[in-house]
């Protein structure tokens, strides 16, 4: 991960990575560069288990690829896959 210039990002989490975190929303301060880059970070600081291959990525609201840049004051969604049924 590349360390940038620290900004303060909100995330939402759902379903599974709403229960290993123990929280449905946070804001954070990181040096996180793109979404693939938060994402790890968090992994690490907080041990979510899910690959995130597995998982969609929204950014302010609208669907992006992994390497979607980040700035100060976005919102992040990590989006697991969901079961039907």
């Amino acid at each position: 991960m590349l360390a940038g210039r620290r900004k303060k990002l909100s995330i939402r989490y759902f379903a599974i990575l709403r229960e290993e975190r123990g929280l449905a929303a946070e804001t954070v301060e990181s040096g996180a560069e793109t979404a693939a880059d938060l994402y790890e970070e968090l992994v690490e600081r907080h041990g979510l288990s899910l690959d995130r291959r597995r998982l969609g990525v929204a950014v302010n609201n609208a669907m992006t690829d992994w390497q979607e840049v980040l700035r100060d004051g976005d919102l992040v969604v990590f989006i697991p896959p969901v079961a039907g049924g």
